[in-house]
């Protein structure tokens, strides 16, 4: 994710961080970073044409100013960024969405719902071709475009075997004292078992035949790229978690901590 500070915002500024993410990986992985740019009031609509003709860049991600981690630099009117959306849609280019308003009128548990009324509803009609991602939805009203309901239509929409729904950890590992804080930051580290605890959901959910298309084909399918090649394997195995983890100077406390996973990778 660009959200890094100073933000990801030029095709430039992508290449740079994309060198040095593959500086610090191993030398017999195989693992691609695929880029992001931070889309901000002053981004230009050449610069989706760049971002579109790198061949790194593969999304643009959009912050309302305020909302998250680092997103002061977001947007604050959506209607500042139509030129921008119009390029994306052109070039084919995903807009990711992190879709919540911040009006402070409006509670907490209602962001979600109410983004998608104001906001996601007339940007698919003002921007029909455009690609768009709302990423790590939270409620029922983001799965269906209808308010109130249960938090179990999440997993239902996501073992439902509809493509329109793919994996995306949305893990935020952060330093323990930035997170225990009277404002801490949001999201959870969850990269160290996601793929596990996706396994646990759909095995609840007695859907563990759709994991592998909802993990490894659905997401690739939509940005156009080629499926992964190499498998994994997991294998029913339960197993703790660490009640914290290294980072940097200090720790981070990740997501089930202390506490059993069912599935691990063999």
């Amino acid at each position: 994710m660009p959200n890094l500070k100073p933000p990801v915002t030029t095709v430039a500024q992508a290449e740079a961080y994309r060198a040095r993410i593959l500086a610090g990986l191993p030398a017999d992985t195989r693992f691609q970073p695929l880029m992001t740019l931070y889309l901000t009031e002053a981004t230009a609509p050449e610069e989706i044409a760049r971002a579109r003709a790198s061949g790194i860049v593969h999304a643009v991600k959009y912050y309302p100013a305020g909302a998250t981690t680092n997103s002061q630099a977001g947007v604050r009117d959506l209607a500042h960024v139509y030129p921008v959306l119009e390029a994306m849609e052109r070039h084919g280019l995903p807009l990711l969405m992190h879709g919540e308003v911040t009006d402070p009128a409006v509670d907490i548990f209602d962001r979600e719902h109410v983004f998608i009324e104001r906001h996601l509803i007339p940007l698919r009609a003002r921007f029909p071709q455009l690609r768009m991602v709302l990423e790590h939805i939270t409620t029922r009203a983001a799965a269906e475009f209808i308010r109130a309901a249960p938090a179990h239509a999440l997993v239902e929409a996501a073992t439902s075997g509809d493509p329109h729904f793919f994996l995306g950890t949305d893990s935020a590992p952060h330093a323990r004292g930035a997170k225990e804080a009277a404002c801490g930051c949001a999201g959870i580290y969850t990269a160290h078992a996601a793929i596990e605890l996706y396994a646990e959901a759909f095995e609840l959910a007695g859907k563990l035949d759709r994991l592998e298309a909802f993990a490894s084909f659905h997401g690739a399918d939509f940005y156009g790229l080629p499926r992964n090649r190499g498998k994994i394997t997991l294998e029913r195995k339960p197993w703790t978690v660490p009640e914290a983890l290294p980072f940097a100077d200090s720790t981070c406390i990740p997501f089930r901590a202390g506490r059993e996973i069912a599935w691990a990778l063999a």
